[in-house]
C-alpha cells in the first residue's frame, strides 16, 4: 500500500512540469550519453576508411529493426503497466512485466536468425562494392546474434520506467556506452591485449557493451523496482496481456520496420546516383549526427508516456494536456537548437568523420548540403514525436503508425525517387523536410480526433 500511496503522490498530483522533467531528464542523459557513443563508434569505424563507414551505415536498416523490435514491445509494457497502476490493478501490472520479459526472449530469436541465415542476402541487395559487403556481413551478423543484451536491457528498462524510476536507466544506458566507447578502438585498432578487428570489434564492443547494460538493468528493477513483484506465476502466457502489448507495440515496431524500408530503399535510390556510394556514407552519417537531437526527444517521449497513461487511467485531464503543452514546448527548444547547429557548423560536423584523403573532399561536397537541407524538418519533427507519445500513452499506436506510413512510404521514398531522376543528389535531401511537413499535418488531425473522442469527455 506504501509503494501504491508513493506512486500516487508522485504521478497523480505532482508539479506536472516538475513531473515531466524528473522523470525525462535521466532518459534525456542517458539517451544523450548513447548519441555520443553512436557518434565516437562511427568516428573510430571512419579511420579504418570510407567504405568501413559505408558498410556500418548501410547496415543500420536491418540493425535499426532489430532494435525497433525491442523498443516497441517496450513501448507496450510502458503503457500497459504504467495504465495498471494508475487503475490500481497491481496483479495485472505484475503478470505484463512477465510476459513482457517472455516477449523480449522471443524478439531476440527472430533477431537471431536473421543474423545467422540472412546477413548475406541483405547486403548483397545493397551495396555493388564487395569490400562494404564483406564488411558489413560482419558487422551485422555479430550484433544480432549476440542481440540478447538489447532486449533484456530494454525490456527492464521499460518496467522502471513505467514506475517512474526513470533515473536508473539513465545509470544502464551510461554504463553500456561507456564501455562501448572504451572497447572500441581497442577491438578495432587492436590496442594493448586485444585483437585488431576492425569492423567486427566495432559490432563486438556493441554488443559488450548492451549486454553491460542488460546485467544492470536486471540487478536495479530487482533492487530497486518494488512496485513490480515478479514471481514464476508472472512468466505464464497470458495471451490477452500479450495482445494488449502488441496492440500498443506492434505499431511502434513497424513504425521503426518502416523506417528500417525508408533507409534501405533510400540507400538504393542514392547507389543509383552516386556509383561510388559516397551519398551513402553521408547519409548513415546523418543519421548519427542527428542522434544528439532526436535521441534526448525520444528521453522526453518516454518520460511523458507514463505520465500521461497514468493520469488518463486516474481520470485527470488537466495533468494529461499540462503534460503534453510542456512536451510540445521543450522538444522544440531542442529541435530549433539542433537546426541552427547543422545550418551553421556543417562542414565542421562532416570533417568529424572525414579521414580519407582520397574521398574528402566528396564527402564534404555531399555532406554539406546535405545536413543544411535535412535538418528543416527537425522542428516538424519534434511536435509530431510529441504526438506520438500521447497516441501510444492512450492506447492508439495505430495513429502512429499511420503518420509513419504517410511520411516514409507514401511521401518521401516516391519523393526521393522522383527528385533522384533530376541526377542531382542534392535535390534528393528535400524529401525529407517535404515529407515532415505532411507528417506533422497527418499528427494534428488525428490528435484532434483523439482529444475530441477521448480526452475531451474526461472531467476537469
Amino acid at each position: 500500500m506504501n509503494s501504491l500511496i508513493q506512486t500516487e503522490n508522485k504521478m497523480g498530483t505532482k508539479n506536472v512540469f516538475v513531473l515531466l522533467i524528473s522523470m525525462s531528464l535521466p532518459m534525456m542523459v542517458s539517451m544523450l550519453v548513447q548519441a555520443f557513443y553512436n557518434v565516437v563508434d562511427t568516428y573510430f569505424v571512419s579511420k579504418l576508411s570510407t567504405d568501413a563507414l559505408t558498410a556500418v551505415s548501410d547496415a543500420f536498416a536491418a540493425q535499426n529493426l532489430m532494435i525497433g523490435i525491442a523498443t516497441g514491445t517496450g513501448v507496450g509494457i510502458n503503457a500497459l503497466l504504467s495504465r495498471s497502476l494508475g487503475e490500481r490493478n497491481n496483479e495485472k501490472a505484475n503478470h505484463v512485466a512477465g510476459n513482457g520479459i517472455l516477449l523480449g526472449f522471443f524478439g531476440f530469436f527472430i533477431t537471431m536468425l536473421f543474423g545467422i541465415f540472412l546477413s548475406d542476402g541483405y547486403f548483397n541487395l545493397i551495396s555493388d562494392i564487395p569490400v562494404i559487403r564483406e564488411m558489413g556481413v560482419k558487422y551485422l551478423r555479430i550484433c544480432c546474434i549476440g542481440s540478447i543484451g538489447i532486449f533484456i536491457e530494454i525490456t527492464f528498462e521499460r518496467l522502471m520506467q513505467s514506475t517512474g524510476k526513470t533515473i536508473y536507466t539513465m545509470f544502464t544506458q551510461g554504463l553500456g556506452a561507456i564501455v562501448n566507447i572504451i572497447l572500441d578502438p581497442c577491438l578495432i585498432f587492436g590496442l594493448g591485449p586485444f585483437p585488431k578487428m576492425g569492423v567486427a570489434g566495432a559490432a563486438l564492443a556493441t554488443v559488450i557493451g548492451q549486454f553491460s547494460s542488460a546485467i544492470l538493468a536486471v540487478v536495479l528493477n530487482s533492487l530497486k523496482n518494488h512496485e513490480v513483484k515478479l514471481t514464476s506465476n508472472c512468466f505464464v502466457p497470458d495471451f490477452k496481456i500479450i495482445g494488449s502489448i502488441y496492440s500498443i507495440g506492434i505499431p511502434s515496431v513497424i513504425m521503426v520496420a518502416i523506417g528500417s524500408v525508408m533507409n534501405f530503399a533510400l540507400n538504393l535510390i542514392l547507389k543509383s546516383i552516386d556509383p561510388l556510394e559516397t551519398a551513402n556514407g553521408v547519409f548513415g552519417i546523418y543519421f548519427k549526427l542527428q542522434s544528439f537531437v532526436f535521441m534526448p526527444v525520444f528521453g522526453l517521449n518516454n518520460g511523458l508516456i507514463p505520465v500521461v497513461a497514468y493520469n488518463f487511467g486516474a481520470k485527470k485531464r488537466n495533468r494529461m494536456t499540462e503534460a503534453i503543452k510542456y512536451a510540445v514546448l521543450i522538444a522544440l527548444t531542442i529541435m530549433i537548437f539542433g537546426l541552427l547547429i547543422f545550418q551553421l557548423f556543417p562542414r565542421q560536423l562532416i570533417e568529424l568523420f572525414a579521414h580519407d584523403d582520397e574521398k574528402y573532399a566528396a564527402l564534404i561536397s555531399v555532406g554539406i548540403p546535405a545536413l543544411r537541407t535535412i535538418s528543416l524538418c527537425f522542428i516538424f519533427a519534434g511536435i509530431c514525436i510529441v504526438i506520438g507519445s500521447v497516441f501510444q500513452a492512450l492506447g492508439k499506436g495505430l495513429f502512429s503508425m499511420y503518420v509513419s506510413i504517410a511520411r516514409q512510404l507514401v511521401v518521401l521514398i516516391p519523393v526521393a525517387f522522383l527528385l533522384s531522376k533530376t541526377n542531382d543528389v542534392s535535390a534528393v535531401w528535400y524529401a525529407f523536410p517535404i515529407a515532415e511537413v505532411i507528417s506533422l499535418c497527418v499528427s494534428l488531425f488525428f490528435f484532434s480526433r483523439l482529444y475530441k473522442s477521448k480526452i475531451k469527455s474526461i472531467p476537469e
